[in-house]
């Protein structure tokens, strides 16, 4: 298969790709991004009942172990705007139903990579801010334990998600497309990180930058989750383009 070289010119014009096909398919771009927003606020609404408003942050952060897995449903959407088809809520069954088997597999490995981290930010949260309640009100100015929580989770975060990243950024769109199985699809998805390093590591701090502040910022989500979703589409037609 070959590989093109990924660039921030690049990067660029699939910013743009991604926002006119999240803005040709607004709809039910949203509507799909919707599910995953109400999620995110009945897990954040827990969170803050419960006092431990400190760890909506690592909650956030979270989501990005999970979010590569949602992509075949916008590659379907996307599959049926470039068919000229009908763009509903069957666009989505498409995409899952049309991705590899192997997706699931690598659906597995997200989900027991999430359940460590967020095992290790549950006891540094135990372990650093303890069972008293964090309240919204009392949040800012945070106080030492809060910010060496949040500090720690971070570090924890970042090493899972870059190892994620790595594994799961080229391989998802390869696995919803069925142009590899599981194995050729992470060593390309590897190999495409490691030979555009810092094209490939500013596209996922970028990514994690809007996805995370998006999460924070609730109302957002809907409308940045299928904007960087077409967007990741495009970057992976760049690299691994079809002959």
């Amino acid at each position: 298969m070959k590989l093109s070289p990924l660039t921030i010119g690049g990067l660029q014009r699939a910013l743009a790709d991604g926002w006119r096909v999240a803005n040709a398919t607004r709809g039910i771009s949203i509507g799909y991004a919707l599910v995953f927003t109400l999620g995110g606020l009945a897990i954040m609404g827990g969170l803050l009942a419960q006092g431990w408003t400190p760890f909506i942050i690592a909650a956030a952060g979270a989501f990005m172990l999970i979010g590569p897995v949602v992509l075949a449903g916008f590659f379907g959407i996307a599959r049926a705007r470039e068919a000229n088809e009908p763009v509903g809520p069957a666009s989505i069954v498409s995409g899952f139903a049309q991705a590899s088997p192997a997706l699931w597999a690598l659906a597995l490995v997200c989900a027991l990579l999430f359940m460590i981290f967020v095992t290790d930010a549950a006891i540094l949260y135990a372990y650093m801010v303890g069972a008293t309640p964090v309240w919204l009100d009392n949040l800012l100015p945070a106080n030492a334990n809060v910010m060496s929580f949040v500090r720690w989770a971070g570090v924890s975060g970042l090493v899972v998600a870059l190892l994620l990243y790595g594994i799961a950024a080229f391989s998802v769109p390869l696995l919803c497309e069925r142009r590899a199985g599981l194995v050729e699809a992470v060593v390309l998805s590897v190999r495409v990180v490691f030979s555009n390093f810092f094209p490939a590591i500013f596209w996922a701090f970028f990514l994690s930058t809007v996805t995370i502040g998006s999460v924070l910022l609730l109302p957002l989500l809907p409308l940045t989750l299928p904007w960087l979703a077409y967007a990741s589409r495009a970057v992976y037609r760049q690299v691994l383009p079809r002959t």
